[in-house]
């Protein structure tokens, strides 16, 4: 099978790695990838963009499956033009990624469906949205409605953060996607993420995540588009997984179908477990990064089957197998990072250490005059197995100081609740 993997990120090289390693795979290209990837398969310089170029480039290739790694190119409806150019696509079409494309859509499946989630307004206006937050007190959270690669958001512990965060919106700090608002309640509890495939009707979970969302140890600094991630989420037992299918889950694939606009591809549920049980935060339409990271170094089953299984609408009989281990990802920022940075800045040591349990995914680099730089915030995913998440927090944290890149940074704490889960059974 000929694939090509549209994507560059920490999550697009996971996927690459896992479809790289399925013997039904037989030429992976990817477009436009980094400097890591080419280990993978081939890089190529599509402008991704343009998908009349890539439905050109999937003929000329014989591409029999694409599989589209983030969240811009689906809300752009690229999975829809290769349909209707009879390619086989992974991901969801634009109809059914508005999902993530727009938080106030969401909320209102959410309403429809009888789906969990915190109680919200929406806004297109500065001064209601003002006068409602005034109204509501604080802490409360500000979500500009649509993409905002992660920095949209706003949890903020005063009225006056809360106006700040919203003027900010209106006044186009985050562009078009900030021209309406989500105000909603701050819910109270511990954040997991959850995975499942849907082949439009039917559901197949596949596991947990928890992600660091904050710049710095200690959740604190401002949000980023992930700082480092753990699976599974110990939080989300298999009571809590069936529940979460139950209540979040099914109902949102249900109700998408129903409106003649079925979901096929992978369902990422943000969610808030608290102690009236799991809350919807956010829906994403992609794999997580870099959640991804640490679910393809647990992932047993060949994803190029169940990701063609899930396009094809017949998951009917699959299942996902997983390793025992718990899988924990560090990601390695440009020093700045979620503000301004600087980009072209070396790395090096990395030569030899990837190994059996121990990965090094690359997210933002490229290769000037022959050496490896930074090309971006998130730079690199250093994600290691583990029997517990403690010992995947060693090895992943001994494989980040063998890395030598003065202008990196990255948090020392990834993993902190799952560790002082351990801590505490074995006391």
């Amino acid at each position: 099978m000929n694939i090509l993997l549209v994507g560059s990120g920490g999550r697009e090289h996971a996927l690459a790695w896992a479809i790289a390693r399925s013997p039904r795979c037989e030429a992976l290209y990817i477009a436009p990838g980094n400097a890591g990837m080419f280990e993978c398969g081939t890089l190529v310089g599509l402008p991704v963009g343009d998908h009349g170029a890539v439905a050109r480039f999937c003929a000329e290739r014989a591409i029999d499956f694409v599989v589209i790694g983030p969240e811009a190119p689906l809300v752009a409806g690229m999975a829809d033009d290769l349909m209707a150019s009879g390619f086989k696509v992974f991901g969801p079409t634009k109809a059914a990624a508005r999902l993530e494309a727009s938080k106030s859509f969401t909320k209102a499946l959410c309403d429809e469906r009888g789906i969990p989630t915190a109680r919200y307004a929406w806004f297109d206006e500065l001064a209601p949205a003002l006068d409602y937050v005034r109204r509501q007190g604080a802490p409360i959270v500000v979500k500009a409605d649509g993409l905002a690669s992660g920095k949209g958001v706003t949890v903020a512990l005063t009225i006056e953060q809360a106006a700040a965060a919203i003027v900010e919106c209106f006044t186009g700090r985050h562009g078009e996607a900030g021209m309406s608002v989500v105000v909603e309640e701050c819910l109270v509890g511990e954040e997991a993420s959850v995975f499942a495939l849907s082949d439009g009707e039917r559901v197949l979970m596949l596991a947990s995540a928890q992600d660091h969302k904050r710049a710095r140890d200690g959740d604190m600094g401002p949000n980023t588009g992930g700082m480092g991630a753990y699976s599974p989420a110990p939080v989300v037992t298999e009571m809590m997984m069936a529940e979460v299918r139950e209540t979040i889950i099914a109902p949102a694939v249900k109700g998408l179908a129903a409106r003649g606009t079925p979901f096929r591809g992978v369902l990422f549920a943000g969610l808030m477990i608290t102690d009236a049980g799991p809350k919807l935060i956010e829906f994403n339409v992609r794999f997580g990064d870099p959640e991804a990271q640490a679910l393809m170094m647990r992932l047993k089953s060949d994803i190029v089957d169940l990701m063609e299984a899930a396009a094809a609408g017949s998951l009917e009989g699959m299942t996902a197998k997983w390793r025992d281990e718990a899988a924990l990802c560090v990601v390695m920022s440009a020093k700045g990072y979620p503000g301004s940075f600087r980009r072209g800045t070396p790395i090096g040591g990395l030569d030899g250490l990837d190994g059996p349990d121990l990965k090094v995914f690359h997210a933002a680099t490229s290769r000037e005059g022959g050496r490896l730089v930074a090309d971006g915030g998130r730079v690199l995913g250093v994600t290691a197995l583990g029997a517990s998440v403690s010992e995947a927090q060693r090895r992943a944290y001994a494989g980040v100081d063998r890395i030598d890149w003065a202008d990196g940074f990255c948090r020392r704490d990834i993993g902190w609740q799952a560790v002082a889960r351990e801590h505490r059974a074995a006391d």
